[in-house]
């Protein structure tokens, strides 16, 4: 039997002294930390806001051939400073993972948390390689579907928030769902989550994972759909591996 390291021993002892109401401060302290680094971001993000909205968000509509226009007196106004603040939360994701398993932390061994870094990191990537997904394949084709159907006789003009809404949405939805492997070495870690699970229901998951593309993807055609459903698949398949490593390091 392993042994307990004089760190995890430690680590332990503080623990199981933190009360009910040190636990709710470092919860606090996190959360302040966490909306600073959102502020900060949102400044960052209202800086260069004429080049996000212009070069960057509505990109794809160019490219789909979209007319855009604007129905509320001050609909610009509120439209960036949402999109600021959204930027903001994308900008600070590095330090909202950071808070996240900083509070998470005193309930790892000593020796886990030297990982936490890295962890960070990988999340991070996880959520922007979805958003960077969302962006470069999903909804360019799904614009250019929804620019291209219906009557002729009928011109298809796109209210900018609507528009927006659906940028923005499908790229925190994509970013969401990528992280499905770093959710499962956190499961898998606090011992819910096995490998022989995954496996035994992946024909379960696999049909949970077409619903989900159906209701992240914008439109109604399969193709995008099947666009989004087919690296969810390939996720849930890493996502077998990293439990399986992750069970591996924690005997």
């Amino acid at each position: 039997m392993k042994k307990k390291s004089k760190e995890d021993t430690e680590e332990q002892n503080n623990n199981s002294e933190m009360s009910f109401l040190d636990h709710l401060e470092e919860l606090r302290w996190r959360l302040i930390f966490a909306v600073i680094g959102v502020v900060i971001g949102t400044i960052i993000a209202w800086v260069f806001i004429d080049q996000l909205v212009n070069l960057v968000l509505l990109k794809p509509a160019r490219d789909a051939g979209a007319d855009l226009q604007n129905l509320r007196p001050f609909g610009q106004l509120f439209l960036f400073v949402q999109i600021a603040i959204i930027a903001g939360i994308i900008i600070s994701i590095p330090n909202i993972f950071y808070q996240l398993w900083s509070f998470i932390s005193p309930a790892l061994k000593g020796s886990e948390k030297k990982y936490i870094l890295s962890i960070v990191i990988f999340s991070s990537v996880c959520f922007l390689c979805g958003i960077a997904f969302a962006y470069f394949v999903m909804l360019p084709m799904a614009l250019k579907f929804a620019e291209q159907f219906g009557s002729e006789a009928i011109k298809n003009e796109f209210a900018i928030d609507e528009y927006m809404n659906i940028i923005i949405s499908v790229m925190l939805a994509a970013g969401l769902v990528f992280e499905l492997p770093m959710v499962s070495f956190f499961l898998s870690k606090l011992g819910i989550l096995t490998p022989q699970f995954m496996r035994k229901f992946r024909r379960h998951a696999i049909v949970i994972i077409l619903f989900l593309a159906a209701i992240l993807t914008p439109g109604a055609d399969p193709v995008s759909q099947l666009i989004l459903a087919i690296p969810l698949v390939l996720l849930y398949e890493i996502s077998i591996f990293i439990s399986k490593l992750s069970i591996k390091k924690s005997d």
